[in-house]
């Protein structure tokens, strides 16, 4: 389900269809876990969190740690807010 998140399977499927726009990265809430976003379709398109199969925001300890599940799902780049 896109509205409340998305889920790792289906972020897969749409890096294939290249139908991702922009990937962003940034902490959770200040915190010291991070966080991925991706933006789908034209303008205006809202961010849209990727989620655990159990939590509505899958987090990582470091930005290691999301380039390695970056590259595993096939995305090419992302930014990242400090």
């Amino acid at each position: 389900m896109i509205g409340a998140g998305i889920h790792e399977e289906v972020l897969r499927a749409l890096v294939e269809q290249h139908a991702v726009r922009e990937c962003l990265v940034a902490r959770i809430d200040g915190g010291p876990d991070w966080g991925v976003s991706i933006r789908l379709g034209g303008s205006g398109a809202r961010w849209v969190p990727v989620r655990s199969r159990r939590e509505q925001l899958r987090t990582w300890s470091s930005l290691t740690a999301v380039w390695r599940f970056a590259d595993s799902v096939g995305m090419k780049g992302f930014s990242v807010e400090l």
